[in-house]
């Protein structure tokens, strides 16, 4: 793999008349070779519209065909594409709009939080269209001229993706067309993806989880990318089966879904070639119920905005994978608070370096300076490296529980929580404390009956007493973000 190269090289065959995007919503068959005619006709649009290199165009769209090519096209016209959650309130946009210094929107016609964020704002708003062949289009914008355009260079921005905001605002994240592209090409190779292969995605396009990790990898292996509009259990395996999906990559709290409904929802024992989990801790018991009713090898990977996505994952077999780590990484290393790279086995701080990865956030020189050692990226992650280079991660430092000096990760009392068979999902955190700082809290959400009192004393039986929950509220869900993370915010303002 190269970095001297650019997204307008990301399609495996550009001629080929394999089908590159299955859209289920309208139902469309894409190929790579009328995809790449699409995206070179829109991003001559797109310069003709007057835009510059350099310049930022919002997006606010669900998954589906429309997004790939609107993304694909500003990013071949050398254009920053910024996607955003369409689910955002009008002031959330207006935020992303106005700090993205965005010259032009993308966006469902009409939509109200978008109408009501622009206000006062000036901007061209342009509604994607699509026709019975699968054609998307822009229609307010002109016939594009004949002027070619440069392709972009590697160091260009072709992405500004924000953070969580878990910690305060969230911060922008400039990827560039060599960090997107490398990282899409290493998944494609880390799971040793072949034209053969068809990814379901079942997470949005404004995450480099669904962006990167399963459209933008499988584009440039040959292979297929299915896009449903969104996640529904419901559809799942319909969608599987009928397309042949061979691999799939979510979230921990969608495959608690898929196996709670397995049954009912005739879900087969077999299938995929691997099934992967990124972006929140899986527990071993969830991983085992998931290899044991859908046949297929579990594999956990590490991920995140600032490095465009995938940091380290499992191999696929006959490479060893080890459950609860999240795999192997060129270009990872553990710290202690001074810097000082630690010993295999020994916990601190992941960093992580390499192509990958950001340069740095955007116009936040106080951000950047806290990020960086000696080249190496802060991720804020605790976490060990063991003999064979596998990583395994143990919590966030801001997530850590700091009861009377004992620190404790919520991960490990959610994972012994998960054991239980009533318990179909848990969250662990930490809540203001008089005598010891902070104590040890939970929410779970029950699948049969059980009490509080059950579950602490099961804690007991497996946890220290210093890490056993002082409390365990019983709950009908538990607050998650955009991308099925459980939000430790929200659950703190509910139960501090």
């Amino acid at each position: 793999m190269t970095t001297r190269s650019s997204l307008a090289e990301l399609l495996a065959d550009s001629g080929s008349s394999a089908p590159a995007i299955i859209s289920t919503s309208p139902m469309v068959v894409v190929s790579y070779k009328a995809l790449t005619e699409q995206v070179q006709k829109l991003s001559g649009q797109l310069r003709s519209a007057g835009l510059k290199p350099g310049d930022c165009v919002a997006m606010v769209l669900p998954n589906g065909l429309e997004f790939l090519v609107a993304f694909l096209a500003l990013t071949h016209a050398r254009l920053i594409a910024a996607p955003l959650n369409p689910a955002e309130k009008p002031d959330e946009i207006r935020f992303f709009i106005e700090d993205s210094q965005a010259r032009a929107i993308v966006a469902e016609g009409a939509k109200f939080e978008v109408m009501e964020a622009t206000a006062g704002l000036e901007l061209p708003i342009w509604e994607p269209r699509i026709d019975s062949r699968g054609v998307v289009e822009l229609p307010e914008l002109p016939t594009p001229s004949r002027a070619s355009i440069d392709a972009p260079n590697p160091d260009d921005i072709a992405l500004f993706a924000y953070t969580s905001g878990t910690t305060g605002r969230p911060k922008c994240v400039p990827l560039s067309h060599g960090n997107v592209l490398w990282s899409a090409r290493n998944i494609a190779s880390r799971y040793d993806l072949t034209s053969a292969d068809c990814s379901l995605v079942v997470l949005p396009f404004f995450h480099g989880h669904g962006l990167i990790g399963a459209a933008l990898s499988t584009l440039a292996s040959g292979g297929s990318v299915i896009v449903p509009p969104r996640f529904s259990a419901s559809e799942f395996w319909k969608l599987f089966r009928e397309h042949r999906a061979t691999w799939y990559s979510a979230v921990p709290t969608i495959y608690q879904v898929l196996l709670e409904r397995a049954d009912s929802d005739g879900a087969p024992h077999g299938g995929p070639r691997f099934i992967r989990s990124c972006s929140a801790p899986l527990a071993p018991t969830i991983l085992t119920k998931l290899e044991n009713r859908f046949g297929a090898p579990v594999l956990e990977a590490y991920g995140m905005t600032e490095a465009a996505h995938q940091v380290a994952s499992n191999p696929t077999p006959p490479l060893p994978r080890k459950p609860g780590t999240v795999g192997l990484s060129d270009e990872i290393s553990i710290i202690d608070e001074n810097g000082r790279h630690l010993a295999a086995n020994t916990p601190g701080e992941v960093v992580v370096r390499g192509p990958n990865v950001m340069r740095g956030y955007r116009s936040n020189p106080e951000a950047n300076t806290a990020a960086f050692v000696d080249g190496w990226f802060r991720t804020g992650d605790i976490g060990a490296i063991d003999n064979d280079g596998y990583l395994t991660l143990t919590g966030r430092i801001k997530d850590l529980i700091n009861r009377g000096g004992e620190k404790i990760s919520p991960a490990e009392v959610e994972a012994v929580l998960l054991e239980h068979p009533a318990v179909a999902e848990a969250a662990v955190f930490g809540v203001p404390d008089p005598k010891y700082g902070e104590e040890v809290s939970a929410a779970v959400v029950l699948r049969e009956a059980a009490t509080a009192q059950e579950l602490q004393e099961y804690c007991r039986t497996r946890l220290a007493d210093f890490k056993v929950p002082k409390l365990i509220h019983l709950v009908a869900a538990i607050p998650k973000n955009a991308m099925g993370k459980v939000s430790q915010r929200d659950l703190r303002a509910l139960f501090s």
